[in-house]
């Protein structure tokens, strides 16, 4: 595909009969000679698989891959499409209201752009945005209302901790994020033994505990409580330094299932299973199979 100039829209000549021909055969799904799954579908109904799709898409953005991501916008797509066709079959707003609505968002929250306000860095992009939507919703009572409480909550806490700061409520120097987050844990280690975790521990096979009995009643609540604190503060230092949370635990997950997938492939390969095998020796295979992804790398993977 060539390289479009940055910032020229679609050619509208293939793109309009291939959208109308989409719209088309959406609005055919649902139709009384359509799909039976289609036909019944709600709003409410459908909402979980935007969800999925939404997930999906991130997936594939994550591994860069660019048919998947085509793939994948395409299903998006399809859910919006889909949603103002069971609007409009409901009689409540159409595909026409949608794309007229964020048009004009987009033109009256951009003034820098369409009109004559002055917007020179990102900062300022995020001020004029923020004072812009404010005047369009007046009725807010906080600045933080409209954060979506479906969100990852990982993402909510650095969505609702980033309209604080705007505000002006957070820390001066982001390197004070760890000295709170070495406080959340203290009082999270409390409630866990009533007292702060050694630095170090070197477990006793024949004394360690022989199971992880669940807390109760309020020790378990204030425990939560506790560990929601450590990772709010995750997330706000994930924000302070610009990563994105969720992307960051996506990785760790991916990797810790690859390391393990190691171990098992490694076990089989012994002819045992893994109840057959120590736990000290797993770790070893775990941590050659670290090795050898650190040597696979360019520089230190520091994972």
């Amino acid at each position: 595909m060539k390289s479009p100039q940055q910032g020229v829209p679609p050619a509208f000549e293939e793109l309009l009969p291939e959208f109308q021909q989409f719209c088309e055969v959406v609005a055919r799904l649902r139709s009384p000679n359509g799909c039976p799954w289609d036909q019944k579908q709600t709003l409410q109904s459908i909402a979980p698989y935007t969800l999925e799709e939404t997930c999906e898409l991130l997936e594939a953005i994550a591994e860069d891959d660019d048919a998947a991501i085509a793939e994948e916008l395409g299903d998006v797509l399809l859910q919006v499409v889909l949603d103002a066709q069971i609007a409009a079959d409901e009689s409540r707003f159409g595909l026409t209201d949608v794309v007229r609505g964020i048009c004009e968002k987009m033109i009256r929250r951009h003034p820098h752009v369409f009109a004559d306000e002055t917007a020179a860095t990102t900062t300022d992009v995020r001020k004029l945005w923020g004072e812009i939507k404010q005047r369009e919703k007046p009725e807010r009572d906080s600045v933080l209302d409209g954060v979506a409480t479906s969100l990852p909550q990982l993402a909510r806490a650095v969505r609702i901790s980033a309209r604080a700061a705007a505000a002006g409520y957070d820390f001066p120097d982001r390197r004070m994020l760890f000295a709170k987050l070495e406080e959340e844990l203290r009082e999270l280690s409390t409630e866990f033994f009533g007292q702060t975790v050694p630095e170090s521990i070197e477990p006793d096979v024949n004394t360690a505990e022989s199971s992880d009995a669940p807390l109760s009643g309020d020790v378990h609540q204030r425990a939560t409580d506790e560990l929601g604190d450590v990772l709010f503060v995750v997330a706000n230092i994930a924000r302070r330094w610009g990563i994105n949370p969720e992307e960051a635990l996506r990785r760790s997950n991916q990797k810790f299932a690859r390391r393990f997938r190691g171990i098992e492939a490694a076990v089989r390969s012994s002819g045992r299973a893994l109840q057959d095998v120590s736990l000290a020796e797993m770790e070893a295979i775990y941590q050659t199979n670290k090795r050898s992804e650190g040597t696979s790398c360019s520089g230190k993977s520091g994972e």
